[in-house]
C-alpha cells in the first residue's frame, strides 16, 4: 500500500543570489531585493513624459534617475501589474502604469469626483428674480460683519492674554499701580521724550562681547536685531520691575519669555535711563532758585537744597569685613545708603557726591540733625540746634527747630515717593548690588515725571 504524501506550495523570504541588491527608490519604504522574494522591482520607462510622471508621483522631482533605480511593485495598483504565467516568470507592468500607492496616502486611491453633466436642460440664460439678489446681498453683509465681529474679539482676546502696556492702555489705575506715572497719557509723554534716543541703545549682551574681545563699542546694534519684545514693551516691562518689585521669573512668565531675556532687558534700560536722564542738568543756578522760591522759606530765603540720607536693606554679604561697613544700627539691618536732595519748591556720602562743588558761599543748605557737614561745604547750613548739655531748649531754639521741621519735611515726602517702587521696600540681592546705584538714580530722576507738586497749593 503506497502513501500519498500532501505538499502545501510555501513563499520563503530567502536571500536572492544576485551580484547587487534592488532597493525601492520611493520615499519612506524600505523594500529590498535582498530578503525579499515576493515583490517585484521595475525600471523608469524611457518615455520622458512618463518617466515625468512617474518623479511627481513619487514625490522626487531633482532626482538623478541611474540604470539600476527600481520601484516596486507595492506602490503600483493590481489592474497596472502583469502576473507571472510560469515558476520563472517576471511580473510586468502594463503600457502607461504609473505608481500612486504610497506611504503618505495609505496605499489607497481615492475615486474620481463625479463631474455633473453640462447636458442638463437648462436655462442659461434666464436671469434671477430681484428678491433672491436681494436675499444674498444682505447674507453677504450679514457675514462680512460677523467676520469683522470675530476679528475684533480675537483681537481683544489677544490683547488681554498678553502681558504688556496695551492691555492696560484704557486704565489709568492699573497704569498707576505698574509704572507710578498718574496716567496712560502722562506715560506716553515721557515715552516721547525718550523715543527718539532708543537707536542709541546699547545692549548688555553685546556690550559684554564687545568686551571680553578687547573691542570698543562706538556704534549701536543694528535695528534688524530680531527682538521677542517691542522697545515700548520692554521699558514697560522695566517700570514694572521697579514699581511693582516683581521677580524676574514672574515677569519671565508674565511676558512669555526666558528669565535671562528679563535680566538682560532690565540691565539694559537701567544704563539707558540713567545715561539718558543723567545727561540732563538738574542742578538749578541761585537765580532759578530765587525766582520760584516759595513764600514759606523767607525765613531761609538763601536755601540752595534740602537734604535728608535714606537706607535700603540688603542681603547680607558674606565678607565680615563688607557686613562690618554696612550694617546700620538704626535698622539692624546690612544696608545701602543712599543721599536725596530737593530745591525749596551723611558728612562721607555728601563728600563723595559732589553736591560740596556746586555749593558757594552765598547759597545755603537745610538737613536734619545728623549731617555734620559745616567743614564740608562754604556755604551755610541750616540745621535744627541741639539740646548738647543744656537741660531745655531755649524758646528761639525750639521755634527754629520747628520752622526747619516744617519745611525739612517736604524731603522727607520725595523720599517717600521714591520708595513706593516696590522694589526698594524687599532686601535687595547680591544679583542687583552692581547696579543698585543706578537703578536708585534711574528711581530718583523718574519722581520727577511720575507725581505732581507736593504741595498744591503751591502751584500757580
Amino acid at each position: 500500500m503506497s502513501i500519498k504524501r500532501k505538499v502545501f506550495k510555501t513563499e520563503h523570504f530567502q536571500k536572492q543570489e544576485k551580484k547587487y541588491s534592488e532597493h525601492c527608490c520611493v520615499p519612506l519604504c524600505s523594500a529590498s531585493a535582498k530578503f525579499n522574494g515576493i515583490l517585484s522591482f521595475h525600471g523608469f520607462p524611457t518615455h520622458s513624459d512618463l518617466r515625468r510622471q512617474w518623479l511627481v508621483n513619487i514625490r522626487r522631482d531633482h532626482f538623478t534617475i541611474t540604470s539600476h533605480t527600481r520601484v516596486c511593485s507595492r506602490h503600483f495598483a493590481s489592474d497596472q501589474l502583469i502576473e507571472p504565467t510560469t515558476l520563472d516568470g517576471r511580473r510586468r507592468l502594463i503600457k502607461g502604469a504609473v505608481p500612486t500607492l504610497f506611504e503618505w496616502n495609505g496605499y489607497k486611491v481615492e475615486p474620481p469626483r463625479r463631474s455633473q453633466s453640462l447636458t442638463r436642460d437648462h436655462d442659461y440664460c434666464s436671469v434671477p428674480e430681484p428678491s433672491v439678489l436681494d436675499i444674498s446681498a444682505s447674507a453677504a453683509e450679514d457675514l462680512s460683519k460677523d467676520v469683522e465681529s470675530l476679528r475684533k474679539e480675537i483681537q481683544e482676546l489677544r490683547v488681554q492674554r498678553e502681558f504688556g502696556l496695551q492691555r492696560f492702555a484704557g486704565s489709568d489705575t492699573d497704569i498707576r499701580f505698574y509704572t507710578r506715572f498718574p496716567s496712560y497719557d502722562h506715560l506716553m509723554a515721557f515715552w516721547f521724550l525718550i523715543e527718539p534716543c532708543i537707536y542709541k541703545m546699547i545692549r548688555v549682551s553685546r556690550a559684554k562681547s564687545a568686551a571680553n574681545r578687547n573691542e570698543e563699542l562706538l556704534t549701536p546694534a543694528r535695528t534688524s536685531t530680531r527682538q521677542l519684545l517691542q522697545p515700548i514693551d520692554e521699558f514697560f516691562l522695566f517700570l514694572v520691575f521697579l514699581s511693582v518689585g516683581l521677580k524676574e521669573r514672574d515677569l519671565a512668565h508674565r511676558f512669555n519669555i526666558h528669565q535671562s531675556t528679563v535680566s538682560r532687558i532690565i540691565a539694559t534700560w537701567t544704563n539707558f535711563l540713567a545715561t539718558a536722564l543723567g545727561s540732563q542738568c538738574i542742578w538749578l543756578t541761585r537765580e532759578e532758585v530765587q525766582a520760584y522760591l516759595p513764600e514759606e522759606f523767607k525765613d531761609f530765603s538763601d536755601t540752595q537744597m534740602i537734604l535728608d540720607c535714606t537706607e535700603l536693606r540688603c542681603q547680607t554679604p558674606s565678607s565680615p569685613l563688607l557686613q562690618s561697613e554696612m550694617y546700620s544700627s538704626y535698622k539692624s539691618h546690612c544696608t545701602m545708603k543712599a543721599l536725596v536732595g530737593i530745591a525749596p519748591h551723611g558728612p562721607e556720602l555728601f563728600k563723595q557726591s559732589g553736591i560740596a562743588e556746586k555749593l558757594t558761599e552765598d547759597m545755603a543748605v537745610m538737613v536734619d540733625k545728623g549731617f555734620l557737614i559745616t567743614d564740608c561745604c562754604k556755604c551755610k547750613v541750616y540745621c535744627p540746634p541741639f539740646l548738647s548739655k543744656q537741660k531745655q531748649m531755649p524758646a528761639y531754639q525750639v521755634k527754629e527747630t520747628q520752622a526747619i521741621a516744617r519745611l525739612r519735611v517736604h524731603v522727607e515726602r520725595v523720599i517717600r515717593r521714591i520708595k513706593q517702587n516696590k522694589l526698594f521696600d524687599s532686601i535687595i540681592t547680591m544679583s542687583h548690588v552692581y547696579n543698585i546705584n543706578q537703578l536708585f538714580a534711574v528711581a530718583c530722576m523718574l519722581s520727577n515725571y511720575q507725581n505732581t507738586a507736593l504741595v498744591k497749593k503751591w502751584v500757580k
